[in-house]
């Protein structure tokens, strides 16, 4: 009789946790919002280094709006284009799970939003936490089309860590004294290196070492005794970059909305694409003390804006301007090409506790990553041909230049079964095994144009091992991967050897990341299972990279069901 009253029991006890469970649940549901916004992206009179350019913006603002939300909200945001450019918006490292048709990479996910037309993004935040941002996704519109995108705990949940007493986002960006998109026509034309930046920025002001800047400094408060939190996004075109505060410290707790095990540094460093959330302590002497930001620059005798961008930390108690006659102190900050403090810093990174990577790998790939000269075509003047002795800069993986379609977006072409847009034959590893960082044969300079994706069944396990190669210079590539989130299973330096190498993998606690910097001469080897179906690029982070085809593009299967297949198109999808 006992042992049929303690069957009953926990029948009844289960049944009662179900209860729970499902009360949690639509709780959870209960409590997330639906964020509406309106984006007009439009030209703006906007003033730096002493002239007044007519920069294209949204809503007026730059950098942009800054979007909050938390973690299961759903973001419904109206995109009109008044501006006379093309643009799509790319919600740089949300998941978009099934939403393929929210992402924004122009003739990827969507055809691009002409003048005078609009679209709506419409997508749920499952899952994630912390910093992210948006920016354009369109030719070099991002050099002032972005913002950021925070997303805050689900209602009811809190921080690991102690909570802050303010929040600031801290956005580094990258400006020129010219039309950005003047700047990059005229490289495809020219078929040389565009022009360098003028200056970085920090929450779009260049900060007290360039002229005509000093007066719009970007000042961020802190009162002695409290704990604040940066979330620091590169928000940079074509600059690595180093951060700082003189005399203060930073823990870091979160990179790329993915929560780490806090460690503590002087300085970081961020690739374009890339977020850094970091808390720092007011527990210096109340005064006034510069953030920096300044190039991190591994490619060899290439050109790069070598200036310095700053704001100023500033403790509330300081009473200004009396006492502000001072300059602020001055962080001492690594040399441009210290690869060692990117190294030590990036292996720091940890997630917060074990995790489940993919171990059973279904692809494992071998991507080699890195720049290109083509031949001069006979039909070109000697001015189209302003690349190292004559040629033209281009940019390949596995050999093959990303040509980007110009009359429908791949993801349109694969469901609506269009022929002739792309082939899926981009090949799992280099057609020609050499010696990636040593001296590359000029054979090997020239890739092939093609617009080649590879195929995932749905579900798949998949290893990438990123190669850095010495063709032209070799160079730390941020690689952002959309649609997805991936564990840094290792990363290492010269050619990656699949027997010597797995002993550095961790598959404990390795970091989460939707960006990774592969190092200079070096690799890196990422991991995740393929459960978004869609089509989903993936692409160096440096921007003249993109333009010259150093990209590859993942075709996900639908898999079984509805709640494993793309989403239909939505009715407004621009129309190309």
């Amino acid at each position: 009789m006992e042992v049929i009253d303690l069957v009953s029991a926990n029948r009844h006890y289960s049944f009662f946790l179900l209860l729970l469970l499902a009360a949690s649940s639509a709780m959870s549901l209960a409590s997330a919002k639906t964020h509406h916004h309106g984006f007009v992206v439009q030209a703006t009179k906007v003033k730096r280094l002493c002239k007044t350019h007519n920069s294209i913006t949204v809503n007026g603002m730059f950098p942009g709006p800054t979007l909050e939300v938390n973690n299961g909200d759903t973001l419904v945001v109206k995109v009109v284009n008044r501006a006379r450019y093309n643009v799509t918006i790319h919600w740089h490292g949300i998941r978009q799970m099934r939403t393929g048709w929210a992402d924004g990479p122009e003739f990827v996910t969507q055809c691009p939003i002409r003048p005078g037309r609009s679209y709506t993004y419409r997508f749920t935040i499952d899952g994630q936490e912390g910093t992210l941002w948006w920016h354009a996704h369109s030719s070099w519109l991002r050099a002032t089309v972005y913002g950021a995108l925070i997303i805050h705990p689900r209602e009811g949940s809190s921080y690991p860590f102690s909570k802050p007493k303010r929040e600031t986002p801290i956005i580094l960006g990258e400006w020129w004294d010219a039309n950005p998109i003047d700047v990059i026509r005229e490289a495809t034309r020219t078929g040389a290196a565009p022009n360098i930046s003028n200056a970085y920025t920090i929450n779009g002001q260049p900060g007290d070492l360039y002229n005509c800047s000093s007066k719009d400094t970007t000042i961020v408060p802190i009162n002695s005794g409290e704990t604040n939190l940066l979330r620091v996004i590169n928000a940079a075109l074509n600059q690595p970059l180093f951060f700082t505060i003189a005399n203060h410290k930073f823990t870091v707790v979160g990179a790329d909305a993915s929560y780490l095990k806090p460690f503590t540094t002087s300085v970081i460093m961020l690739g374009p694409g890339q977020t850094t959330d970091v808390l720092i302590s007011g527990d210096q002497l109340p005064g006034r003390y510069y953030m920096a930001a300044r190039a991190y620059q591994s490619a060899q005798n290439a050109p790069f804006d070598n200036t310095t961008t700053t704001a100023i930390l500033e403790y509330k108690s300081v009473v200004c301007p009396a006492k502000c006659t001072k300059k602020p102190l001055m962080p001492p900050l690594p040399f441009y090409n210290d690869t060692a403090t990117v190294t030590a810093f990036s292996r720091s990174f940890r997630s917060p506790r074990k995790v489940e990577v993919p171990t059973d790998i279904d692809e494992n790939l071998f991507f080699t990553i890195g720049l290109g000269l083509n031949s001069c075509p006979k039909n070109f003047r000697a001015r189209r041909c302003q690349g190292p002795n004559g040629t033209r800069f281009t940019a390949s993986m596995n050999n093959v230049s990303f040509v980007f379609p110009s009359k429908t977006s791949l993801l349109q072409a694969h469901k609506q079964k269009i022929p002739g847009v792309f082939t899926t034959d981009f090949p799992a590893k280099p057609p020609v095994k050499f010696d990636y960082t040593g001296n590359v044969s000029r054979s090997l300079y020239q890739p092939v144009p093609g617009t080649k994706l590879y195929k995932l069944k749905y579900g798949s396990r998949v290893q990438i091992v990123l190669q850095d190669t010495s063709i032209v210079t070799p160079e730390n590539h941020p690689i952002h991967l959309h649609g997805y989130d991936f564990y840094i299973v290792a990363e290492g330096f010269g050619n990656f050897n699949p027997k010597t190498d797995k002993s550095k993998f961790n598959l404990v606690d390795p970091p989460m990341r939707n960006t990774v910097a592969v190092p200079v001469n070096g690799w890196a080897v990422i991991r995740f299972v393929a459960d978004n179906p869609g089509v989903w690029l993936m692409h160096c982070h440096l921007d003249v990279h993109i333009a010259w085809g150093l990209a590859m593009a993942f075709l996900v299967e639908d898999g079984v069901g509805k709640l494993q297949s793309v989403e239909p198109p939505p009715a407004d999808l621009p129309i190309c």
